[in-house]
């Protein structure tokens, strides 16, 4: 399996990818005084209580008053302020649809919204806390990009990257702990191209998030049996740029899996059917939660359930090439 090493880490260690967002929001706080941080009082799970910790006076706890949070933080962005604004996926996303529709994106509002605990590893805390439809709320929006980073040092860098460029995001935290993929020396975020992980011509394995990890995994195991996964990772899914990379990989092998930890209506597997019946029509596979409510459960236990580990994406992966 050829992997691109000049960005990926052999052995990476397992990181909290909620911590990088705390540590990058201090860095960020350390250089632009105009950088605040709003939060729902979910500051120690969502780590922004290392800003708070930092500089308490540019940090605004709303309470659980999550539409408030998001009010509050359009009107911090026309003083000229830079607000980071985060809580559960949940609540960020579909208890506040309408403020961050007609109060952040209508007008174009410098926002950035970082969300954890997205797809069914909230675990235990069941359906009612487990957000499977974030990306899609969120992709229908004009004007809002969308960014579902993969490890500890690609949160770091979407996150410097939203607060550099104008407009507003969302981008989506695990809350799961994770394996380092990608080098910190090495690495940086371009939301133009997709990362090939891995070289391969028997099928294309798009992914992010947490499930990349477990697509190369997935591609290992594939490997012993003959078949070559080229595994795409494309953390930004809208805007789309990696449109390009996606064509020519399906080009060469023909046939498409997408993966993630989310529905399989509105997130990268519409963005990937999106894109290629319109440029490439291609047999199209995707993974994911089909349709259903998440449910309570250990983490690693439900992504076996919703068929998101390596092991049981090897299988699906082999089954649908046949």
């Amino acid at each position: 399996m050829g992997l691109n090493t000049s960005f990926l880490k052999v052995d990476g260690e397992v990181k909290s990818p909620r911590a990088a967002y705390g540590e990058t929001l201090v860095e960020l706080g350390e250089q632009d005084k105009n950088i605040v941080v709003l939060d729902a009082d979910l500051s120690c799970s969502t780590q922004t209580c290392m800003f708070q910790k930092r500089f308490p006076e540019r940090f605004f706890n709303a309470g659980i008053a999550e539409q408030d949070l998001m009010t509050t933080a359009a009107g911090l962005a026309i003083a000229g302020k830079t607000p980071f604004v985060s809580t559960f996926a949940m609540f960020a996303t579909a208890r506040c649809l309408d403020q961050i529709r007609n109060s952040i994106c209508y007008p174009n509002l410098n926002v950035k919204i970082v969300a954890t605990h997205g797809g069914i590893t909230v675990g235990e805390d069941g359906a009612s806390h487990q957000a499977l439809e974030d990306v899609s709320f969120m992709r229908s929006i004009p004007g809002m990009t969308v960014i579902v980073p993969s490890d500890y040092n690609e949160v770091k860098e979407a996150v410097r990257y939203a607060a550099r460029t104008d407009g507003p995001f969302y981008i989506r935290v695990s809350r799961t702990n994770l394996k380092t993929v990608f080098d910190e020396t090495s690495y940086k975020f371009n939301p133009k191209c997709a990362l090939k992980i891995t070289e391969g011509k028997d099928v294309t394995v798009v992914t992010n998030g947490e499930t990349l990890i477990e697509a190369v995994n997935a591609a290992k195991m594939l490997e012993k049996d003959g078949i070559a996964a080229e595994i795409l990772h494309t953390p930004q899914i809208k805007p789309f740029l990696a449109k390009e990379d996606l064509i020519e990989s399906v080009k060469k092998t023909g046939r498409v899996v997408t993966v993630e930890n989310h529905s399989i209506i509105g997130g990268i597997g519409s963005v990937v059917c999106e894109t290629l019946s319109e440029n490439y029509p291609a047999r199209v596979l995707r993974i994911g939660t089909n349709d259903v409510f998440g449910q309570s459960g250990e983490q690693r236990v439900l992504m076996e359930q919703y068929g998101l580990t390596a092991e049981k994406l090897y299988e699906k992966i082999k089954a649908f090439l046949k």
